[in-house]
């Protein structure tokens, strides 16, 4: 393969992808700085359970905090930095770094192209299959382990092997990072929505399961049946993919199979087993890194180290197959330059994603939002009063992205509200996770959705076009389960 090929292949950050990306976070990094000018400052009185601070309900009062000054909505990018999400960013940052990289050596070696067409010759005939166990793999995950951001790390394997199979990358995508946001959502036993809103709201312990597993199996079907069918409208008519002119490229340099075997075949019996040594050389650290996720669903102390640990795991992974595949030092070092180069955009808009939740919380407006939307809940029906919780997790996920977070913020309030307004705990803690996960996927201000489309040639608003559908049918049904689960009283309470 041509160098220029291979310069190409390395994961970067389009000027278009950027630039739509850009102009959207900067129109709301202003939109929710006129909110913190418009709604009165407010707070609530905290108090700190198993570690974790939390309200305390009835504790509202209106504060007269200054307002946040204008300048700060545009240097907030860069104080978010110095913030109590501080550490958080510069993980993000590392490991988006460290996929870059190592996917870059993984395509220079020719590892890539090995794994993909040992997973096209062994599904040869049966692509729909693997396409309906790669979507499960992917949702059960986020379902159970409840792994949504670690999944990055597959993403580009996945959209390269639908290449490959005569897709495109938005069905890469919703192979990977749709199937995980549908599968953290309809969560079965997901420590970080499930395990921890259960816990604050005193119920037993991944309590009301069955109702659950069917949720989960009712959102498999409909995201394999939109994956399914977009395939095959394109397999008909490729120009129909709605980035047809954009991955043209690199679909007809993965969709050629045969030629990719030919490449492999001509190289030397010492250099196919070199680069065959060095696909086995990764694939055991792919293996650690599942054994990490697994051990990171029942270890809490390795739950918060799991990002940066799996992207250490991959950037040395990639360093030992490329040097294992005998590319030189020089050249493993250009191409981790290039790599970093290509994706260093993608850090600005994860700095810009960050500093929503900066403007918010420094305008001193988070607490206000959260007051009066209970206050409005507890006028209302039951029916009504579960689709406001819905709604209030929605508004919420704009701003704070972490599911824990968002968990020891809005339950303390939202678990006794539930008793007063008449629906269960249950119901509420179901209501948190279809607020909590669908949105992962549609809001710019989460770094997941932002590294993935920065991977791709997918702009933000070719993905809202695509997914959009699905999405209004996936808002539909969670507000019907909601609907179903207040009146059955799903419980136990």
């Amino acid at each position: 393969m041509a160098e220029n090929q291979r310069e190409e292949a390395s994961l970067k950050i389009g000027k278009r992808t950027f630039l739509i990306a850009f102009s959207i976070l900067l129109l709301l990094m202003m939109t929710v700085g006129i909110l913190t000018r418009v709604i009165p400052t407010g707070s609530y009185e905290r108090e700190m359970l198993n570690g974790k601070e939390v309200l305390i309900a009835n504790s509202f009062q209106l504060t007269d905090a200054a307002k946040l000054p204008i300048y700060r909505w545009f240097t907030a990018p860069f104080e978010v930095l110095f913030s109590s999400d501080g550490a958080v960013i510069l993980v993000i940052i590392f490991f988006l770094l460290a996929v870059s990289m190592a996917f870059s050596l993984l395509e220079r070696s020719d590892i890539m192209f090995l794994f993909i067409i040992k997973i096209v010759q062994k599904f040869s005939g049966m692509k729909y299959v693997l396409m309906a166990i790669i979507v499960f793999f992917f949702m059960l995950l986020g379902a159970v382990l409840g792994t949504f951001e670690e999944n990055i790390a597959l993403v580009p394997l996945i959209i390269a092997l639908a290449y490959c199979l005569g897709w495109d990358s938005l069905v890469g995508l919703g192979m990977s990072l749709l199937a995980s946001c549908f599968g953290f959502t309809a969560a079965i036993s997901n420590p970080f929505s499930i395990a921890i809103t259960q816990k604050i709201s005193d119920l037993p312990l991944y309590s009301g399961y069955a109702y659950r597993v069917i949720i989960f199996l009712t959102y498999y079907g409909i995201v394999f049946l939109f994956l399914y069918r977009y395939a095959r409208k394109i397999e008909k008519t490729p120009e129909k993919s709605l980035v047809y002119h954009e991955d043209v490229h690199l679909r007809e340099k993965y969709r050629d199979v045969g030629s990719v075997e030919q490449m492999l075949n001509q190289k030397t019996p010492e250099e196919y087993q070199r680069t065959r040594k060095a696909g086995i050389a990764f694939s055991i650290f792919v293996l650690l890194i599942l054994a990490l996720i697994l051990a990171a669903s029942v270890l809490p102390v390795l739950s918060d180290l799991s990002l940066p640990l799996i992207g250490i795991l991959l950037l040395v992974g990639g360093l030992v197959a490329a040097s294992i595949a005998a590319v030189p030092v020089r050249e493993r070092l250009k191409i981790i330059a290039r790599a970093a180069g290509g994706i260093a955009p993608g850090i600005v808009l994860i700095l810009m994603a960050m500093s929503v939740k900066f403007i918010i919380s420094k305008g001193g407006i988070m607490d206000t939002i959260l007051y009066y939307t209970a206050s409005t809940i507890m006028t209302t029906s039951p029916y009504v009063a579960i689709l406001l919780v819905y709604a209030l997790i929605l508004l919420l996920e704009l701003f704070v992205g972490s599911s824990s977070a968002k968990a020891f913020l809005v339950m303390p309030l939202i678990a006794p509200l539930s008793d007063l307004v008449g629906i269960t705990r249950q119901t509420s803690v179901l209501a948190f996770c279809f607020g909590d996960g669908f949105s992962n996927i549609i809001y710019p201000t989460n770094p997941v959705l932002i590294i993935c489309l920065g991977l791709t040639v997918v702009t933000y608003t070719k993905w809202m076009k695509w997914t959009f559908k699905l999405q209004m049918l996936s808002f539909a049904l969670a507000c019907v389960f909601l609907l179903i689960g207040v009146a059955t009283h799903y419980g136990p309470f």
